[in-house]
């Protein structure tokens, strides 16, 4: 059964079982590697998408189940023009190993989006299920701080 989905604006038709995770569309159907594989099972946040602009863990949604338009990292910003996001997470130097940044990124996003000003306790909250092995959550706070100031100013 042919799914067509619109990927970062773009529509693609998709020809695979219909209980293939959105993860693994992404990775090996699209190329869109900039979504990680983590865990498997939601719980660190790796994976992290929108749809229709909320934050999900394509790892455990199915392609039958993807239900609006798909967002990934590779749509936030380019390498010669980050989002202001995205350069505040380098001014902040948030990344040491960086396998957990693209689904950090797109989950502060989600935040920022709904939540234009938040607060230390509004970004723990939204924030908890993305976890981070390199321990950098509170250059990852003070990146958010800096980018909803910024967004703000634009």
């Amino acid at each position: 059964m042919t799914t067509t989905l619109t990927i970062n604006g773009q529509s693609h038709d998709i020809d695979l079982p219909q209980d293939v995770p959105l993860l693994w569309v992404l990775r090996d159907e699209l190329g869109l590697t900039g979504t990680k594989f983590g865990c498997g099972v939601a719980a660190c946040g790796a994976c992290t998408v929108h749809i229709d602009g909320a934050a999900v863990r394509s790892c455990q949604v199915a392609l039958a189940d993807v239900w609006g338009d798909v967002t990934t990292i590779e749509n936030l910003g380019q390498p010669d023009n980050l989002s202001i996001l995205q350069q505040a997470w380098v001014d902040h130097q948030v990344a040491q190993c960086g396998y957990c940044q693209s689904g950090q990124i797109m989950q502060a996003a989600a935040l920022l989006a709904e939540t234009p000003t938040p607060t230390d306790d509004d970004i723990d909250a939204v924030m908890q299920g993305n976890l981070c092995r390199c321990g950098t959550y509170p250059r990852i706070r003070a990146a958010i701080h800096d980018a909803a100031t910024k967004m703000q100013e634009a």
